[in-house]
């Protein structure tokens, strides 16, 4: 439902993401430079609506040397199994390949609030899955493994210490890792049953809501965007992945984020009925790049 079942197929649609206009533009080309990436914000929608966008984050990742191992942080949106929960051992499997799971950070991540259970991730769950394709067109023939962990439960204590126990591997270990978290941002319109306020159209009132989260994200502080996502009824779905990775990044030396780029689902087919917001963002311990949104 979300990218062709074809390896040709969907390496065209990888391709095309990068290549859209709203996209970076170029094919991303893997560095042997390390600019300190820790980790990217990116949207898990069908790579017709999101592509481009999560294009930029995976740019970064380009352009940062790749990785030995990505611990790939998605919500549970069926909402079943275990409250957070890591994929076991084995691989996961698209039309690109497979992608090893990796056995020995999969160990070292359980225990405490992270559950090691296979069936969370059996259901139909796209915000990991959309990821993989990515990892596996830009890294071509080289190895690389995955951590995928899956967020039932997103309440701000929890993914504090998600992200402190992600943080604590990764310092430990001597394998390159960085951190991605899958996330859409507002899902407003009657297509989502919300009714936008004050006579705003949906991609109006979407891009009002995600621009009250995107500050408080800019600047790593979880606090303020849990805070603003409570008060506001801001309706992202992957919100806990993110506070996960912003407290990881902190432990990790982080101080800000940069935004990559937003954009809307509007501005991929205009719908007055419902409209998502995707944005892009990177966070590195010393700090590069430049905002790119589309307003």
């Amino acid at each position: 439902m979300f990218y062709s079942n074809s390896a040709t197929s969907l390496t065209k649609e990888i391709e095309y993401s990068f290549l859209h206009d709203m996209g970076p533009g170029k094919l991303p080309n893997i560095s042997q430079t390390n600019h300190g990436l820790i980790g990217v914000i990116v949207p898990h929608a069908g790579l017709a609506y999101s592509g481009s966008i999560a294009a930029y984050a995976y740019n970064e990742i380009a352009e940062n040397g790749f990785s030995d191992t990505f611990i790939v942080l998605g919500p549970n949106h069926h909402g079943f199994g275990s409250g957070v929960a890591v994929y076991p051992e084995g691989s996961w499997e698209t039309p690109l390949g497979r992608i090893p799971v990796d056995t020995d950070i999969v160990s070292k991540l359980s225990g405490d609030i992270i559950d090691i259970d296979e069936s969370i991730h059996l259901g139909q769950e796209n915000s990991i899955e959309v990821q993989l394709p990515f990892l596996q067109y830009m890294a071509k023939k080289q190895s690389f493994s995955i951590a995928p962990i899956l967020m039932g439960m997103q309440d701000y204590d929890t993914s504090c210490e998600v992200g402190n126990k992600i943080a604590s591997v990764v310092q430990e270990s001597t394998k390159k890792i960085q951190i991605i978290a899958s996330s859409d941002f507002s899902h407003e319109g009657m297509s989502y049953g919300r009714i936008s306020p004050d006579g705003l159209s949906a991609v109006d009132y979407a891009k009002k809501q995600d621009k009250q989260a995107i500050t408080p994200i800019l600047s790593l502080d979880d606090e303020t965007l849990i805070k603003t996502i409570e008060q506001n009824s801001i309706s992202m779905c992957g919100y806990g992945p993110i506070i996960a990775l912003m407290t990881a990044a902190k432990k990790l030396g982080a101080t800000q984020a940069s935004l990559l780029k937003y954009a809307t689902s509007y501005d991929i087919s205009p719908n007055p009925h419902a409209c998502v917001g995707y944005a892009a963002f990177a966070i590195h311990s010393e700090q590069r790049g430049k905002t790119n949104e589309t307003s």
